[in-house]
């Protein structure tokens, strides 16, 4: 079959960028958001070029030093990377695209209930603070994370991996009731289980806790349970990004961040790909 001319022009695009450089309609979407540049000292390098080199960096998972050429200099993308993880801009990005995509798909833009979840990954010889999750068998962290009910995040904290669900549940649903108080409801699977803890939770948030359990013990593996596969589907979404397949940080600041920039990632693609399909 010949090549249109439509499909020429697709493929030199992708020839001229990487798959993971932000569009013009992405770029609207965030730079608003991002913080202003210094006035003073020397004319800072574009925010653009330093997002595509971090989206680059959490989508191949390549270290700093690997960054290719064509980037500017990893050390001043790292310079970047933690002035902005200092500044927690990427949490309230988050927030705002959240309330942006939940418009687009004709809901509120606050959610009302959330579903909750962790997720246990190895450590590397980076070092940092790191635990040894018994249940899942692996010694490093936990990512906790509450979604509304189609997926979106509302709420991310990064925990070493001996720390159980049900003691991370209160921070978490903590933090989500400070975000969006209009959350009344969460729901969360059987290793949330504890009157002690869900009591701590609820004064902690006011929010109601609903256990989710399987009704099939002698079923192995995954299924999908009402109101819980949403959040199984976030992670999935979460493990497209290579950099976070293990936790490569030293600091758990850091690891927050980069979790935080896959999922601003996955966000604001989807917004941008939804206006397009509008138009």
């Amino acid at each position: 079959m010949p090549w249109s001319e439509a499909d020429r022009a697709k493929y030199e695009v992708i020839r001229a960028r990487y798959s993971s450089d932000m569009s013009e309609a992405e770029l609207a979407l965030i730079s608003p958001l991002l913080p202003p540049p210094k006035r003073r000292g020397r004319k800072p390098t574009d925010a653009q070029i330093i997002l595509n080199a971090l989206f680059y960096l959490i989508r191949c998972g390549c270290p700093w030093r690997y960054l290719p050429k064509d980037f500017p200099p990893f050390t001043t993308v790292q310079n970047r990377f933690y002035a902005w993880r200092d500044s927690g801009v990427w949490a309230q990005i988050i927030s705002v695209l959240v309330m942006d995509a939940r418009e687009a798909e004709s809901r509120e833009a606050a959610p009302t209930a959330v579903v909750v979840d962790s997720q246990s990954v190895k450590t590397t010889e980076a070092g940092g603070p790191r635990g040894f999750d018994a249940g899942k068998k692996v010694k490093g962290r936990k990512r906790h994370l509450a979604v509304d009910t189609i997926g979106l995040p509302i709420e991310c904290q990064i925990t070493t991996a001996d720390v159980q669900d049900r003691d991370a549940l209160a921070p978490l649903l903590k933090a989500v009731h400070r975000k969006s108080p209009w959350v009344k409801m969460s729901f969360v699977d059987g290793g949330y289980q504890g009157d002690e803890a869900q009591r701590a939770a609820f004064e902690a948030s006011r929010i109601s806790i609903t256990v989710v359990k399987r009704t099939d013990k002698e079923v192995k593996g995954f299924t999908v349970l009402p109101k819980r596969w949403v959040v199984e589907r976030t992670l999935g979404w979460i493990n497209r990004a290579r950099r976070l397949s293990k936790d490569f940080e030293a600091t758990i600041e850091s690891a927050l961040a980069w979790l935080q920039l896959a999922l601003a990632f996955l966000l604001m693609r989807r917004l941008a790909r939804a206006k397009a399909s509008q138009n």
